[in-house]
């Protein structure tokens, strides 16, 4: 790599990509911030960063940002941090095909997108990394977050295909996998929920009453609940270590239930799984 890497991150309005990008400009690197909305822009321009929209559901913006980005970055890309996305929750028989349509556009189709356009630069150079911000819920199902669960099911086959077929390249991909982190996570999901699901006429109704105050508590929902610095060395690692993990697991959570589940038999683990919902 020159002497100054370059990055892009998607979804820097708040917490893990907001942080991601504090860090790693911190420790050198030419972070290229981006944002969805003009008002969160404006905001971390006027922090210093380095940011621009893109808007991971539309194609147009998606070529128009990723251009932007390589002309602040002289033309190269070293890494790119697919971080953008949200959580739909709701039961699996309340979800529409339209909510399930957005979970997919933001949390997969989008960032595949902007990953083959980035794929190309990286060829051409010669070199690059490509890091998914996936989840304990892309490995773990649990109870009432069945669009969420499917796109980072989904993400974590498509990295791994990726992976395979990049080998012997020097382009390498990771996952990171975090559990519960300080995030702006709950917030937008319940505002998610309200507007997509129909509580009232759900045969969920009074289970969904414990989500919702899940999704409204103040500070902490869970135990072991990291700050997004935490994703953000993750990220740093999967960056710049010679030989980057396929996978980079962050929290304790996550660390657990990923070896419940190589070990314990599927029914064990389901009963896990239910009773950490």
């Amino acid at each position: 790599m020159h002497s100054q890497p370059s990055i892009l991150i998607t979804g820097c309005s708040s917490g893990i990509g907001y942080h991601t990008a504090l860090i790693l400009a911190q420790r050198g690197w030419r972070v290229i911030a981006s944002c969805r909305a003009a008002a969160d822009v404006e905001r971390l321009c006027s922090e210093g960063m380095a940011c621009i929209r893109l808007d991971v559901d539309d194609a147009d913006s998606i070529r128009d940002g990723l251009a932007q980005a390589l002309e602040m970055a002289g033309g190269r890309l070293d890494a790119l941090f697919n971080n953008a996305g949200f959580g739909q929750p709701g039961a699996v028989e309340d979800i529409s095909r339209a909510a399930m349509r957005e979970q997919f556009e933001t949390n997969l189709f989008g960032p595949w997108e902007l990953t083959n356009a980035a794929l190309k630069v990286m060829r051409a150079q010669g070199h690059g990394r490509i890091v998914f911000n996936s989840s304990i819920l892309g490995f773990a199902a649990m109870r009432w977050r069945g669009a969420y669960n499917a796109s980072k099911f989904a993400m974590e086959g498509l990295c791994d295909t990726l992976r395979h077929e990049l080998h012997g390249t020097n382009i390498h991909v990771s996952l990171v996998e975090p559990g519960p982190i300080e995030s702006r996570f709950r917030p937008n999901a319940l505002a998610r929920f309200l507007k997509n699901v129909d509580i009232d006429a759900s045969h969920h109704r009074d289970a969904y009453q414990q989500q919702l105050a899940r999704l409204k508590k103040e500070g902490h929902a869970a135990p072991f609940t990291l700050p997004a610095s935490a994703v953000a060395e993750a990220v740093h690692r999967a960056i710049t270590a010679a030989k980057p993990a396929a996978r980079y697991r962050v929290t304790f959570p996550t660390k657990l239930y990923w070896w419940l589940r190589r070990l314990l038999p599927t029914r064990c683990f389901d009963w896990a799984l239910r009773a950490a919902t």
